[in-house]
Parts: structure tokens; C-alpha cells; sequence
């Protein structure tokens, strides 16, 4: 079951909180950041993965919490190489696959998704979507997806705007 949500991803009640990222091992705006406050010793890991070149587009990077409460894992979906670099819709299409056979792996119940890509990444939420709806549909297990879309355009494009539009 898929349910929009709003609000703060970090704050919801599931097993998995899934968070964008790029391979370069930069967690340094947008959601991301929040996650490297949230959890400084997933970024350690993250970083520690990136620098041994274990990231990789499509493929996703698990963090166990080690908590009985709240999330048990993290999952760094790589929507991009480099922090710099725009999201691409295939490499989404692909990480989805993984994320996919994750949560089977893991027996994850519930998991919180940010809108992939659609921040500093670039990507239309229009695209997204219906691919992150598609990909969790044909789950054969019971899992409940709080959905989060995103709260304007994306930042990508945003950031391109003249210094007089910027208030």
C-alpha cells in the first residue's frame, strides 16, 4: 500500500527511512544533510563505502540503526554520481529495482520515500512517481510506503534562478 505523506521523513514511524544521496560520499544539502545531522554515524559509514568506491548508481547502501524503536535502517539510494551532477531518470529506474529487493531482503514492513532525484537532483516528480508507485505495486509482500512528494519545484532548477528573482 502506497499513502501520500507530508511533513518531516525523519519523523515517520516506519522500518526503513530511505534517503537520497550521490556516490561521491557528499551529504552536504537538501534531505541528505538532514539525514548526516540525524545520524552522524550513517555518515561515517557512507562516506567510509564511498571512499573504498562500494557506491554505486542502481545499488543501494544499508545502514542498520541498531534501534528497536524508530527505524531500523537507513537506505542511501544514490540518485547521482556526483554531488554536482543532475539526477537521472534511469539511474532512479534502476535504484528502484534494488530498493525493491531490499526491503524483501530485509523483511522492511513500512518505509518512508523522498520524492528520488526530484530535489537538487533535478527531476520532475511527474516522472518519479508513477516509477516509485509501479516498482513497490508489484511487491509481492505487505509493505506500506508513506510517499513523500515534494514541496515545490526542484532545487536543481530552482538554484538557476537570476539574483533578482531570488528573495
Amino acid at each position: 500500500m502506497i499513502t501520500e505523506a507530508a511533513g518531516n521523513l525523519l519523523q515517520a514511524d516506519v522500518d526503513a527511512l530511505v534517503n537520497t544521496v550521490n556516490t561521491a560520499g557528499v551529504m552536504g544539502k537538501g534531505i541528505a544533510l538532514q539525514f548526516r545531522r540525524a545520524y552522524p554515524e550513517m555518515f561515517v559509514a557512507y562516506q567510509d563505502a564511498a571512499k573504498a568506491g562500494q557506491l554505486e548508481l542502481g545499488r543501494m547502501h544499508v545502514w542498520p540503526t541498531g534501534s528497536f524503536t524508530g527505524p531500523r535502517y537507513v537506505i542511501n539510494f544514490p540518485t547521482k554520481g556526483h554531488w554536482r551532477s543532475r539526477s537521472r531518470l534511469t539511474d532512479v529506474e534502476r535504484g528502484l529495482g534494488d530498493l525493491v529487493r531490499v526491503v524483501g531482503e530485509l523483511n522492511v514492513r513500512s518505509l518512508a520515500v523522498p520524492p528520488l532525484g526530484c530535489g537538487h537532483g533535478g527531476l520532475d516528480w511527474q516522472q518519479v512517481e508513477p516509477r516509485i508507485r509501479a516498482a513497490f505495486g508489484d511487491l509481492d509482500q505487505d509493505v506500506h510506503v508513506l510517499l513523500y512528494p515534494p514541496e515545490g519545484p526542484p532545487l536543481a532548477v530552482a538554484s538557476h534562478a537570476q539574483p533578482s528573482d531570488r528573495r
